[in-house]
């Protein structure tokens, strides 16, 4: 018996500690998530003013190479392609066969698909925690309202002052369950919102860079041309 009501009253401090441990597992993704995203939406800006001022396929390859950020790692993966490095030496009679088009699609698509895995690190635990901490919360009420009915049935004593302080004690349980869910929600809803956003962003530079390779005919040497152009002659899209 000593032992049943020793175990039974570490139940709740044990839900409320594991509680505040996911509270402080929400903040901390938060900031990390956070400082994340600020940096890439940064990095992404520097990239693009740079990449779409460039002169020249060559010097715009250069530009992506060794910068941070999304959209300098899908150039990358698109020079690859351009230039014939994303299929090895001892493949190259293999990859004649493979259109140098479909082999540059599917590698924006994938490396789009990194990126946002990426991105979106973390975001399964906010989940996780949105919707499951009200009912550990509640497993602690209940398990603190079980506690208290049986010291009453044990001492037989069931005035309000016996019976309020347990029960209320229990309850508090609850309330911190909810008020760890609402920010870890709140927090993985905004950061859902900002993935979609660079998803969209990402894919609509893949399809200024498909673009832009179709005119160099999928070569990193361009081909000349006189038409005019909104960013350069050799970089803009049309």
């Amino acid at each position: 018996m000593l032992e049943n009501n020793a175990i039974t009253a570490m139940i709740v401090p044990g839900v409320l500690w594991a509680l505040i441990f996911f509270s402080v597992v929400t903040w901390a993704i938060l900031l990390i998530k956070g400082l994340q995203f600020a940096r890439n939406r940064t990095e992404n800006k520097r990239f693009q003013k740079l990449f779409w001022e460039a002169k020249s396929m060559e010097e715009g390859e250069s530009i992506s190479e060794n910068r941070p950020g999304t959209m300098a790692s899908i150039a990358r993966a698109g020079f690859a392609v351009v230039t014939g490095r994303d299929i090895a030496p001892t493949n190259q009679e293999l990859a004649q066969k493979i259109n140098r088009s479909d082999r540059l699609e599917r590698s924006l698509r994938q490396q789009i698909q990194r990126e946002r895995r990426s991105l979106e690190g973390g975001l399964a635990i906010l989940a996780s925690i949105g919707s499951t901490s009200p009912f550990i919360g509640l497993f602690g009420t209940v398990w603190g309202i079980m506690e208290a009915l049986m010291t009453i049935g044990e001492t037989g004593e069931a005035g309000l002052d016996t019976v309020a302080g347990p029960i209320g004690h229990a309850l508090i349980a609850t309330g911190v369950g909810i008020a760890v869910a609402v920010p870890a929600v709140l927090v993985y809803n905004y950061f859902t919102r900002r993935l979609k956003l660079n998803v969209s962003l990402m894919d609509d530079f893949a399809h200024d860079f498909y673009s832009l390779a179709q005119q160099s005919a999928f070569q990193s040497q361009p081909q000349k041309t006189t038409t005019s152009t909104t960013h350069n002659p050799s970089l803009a899209v049309s």
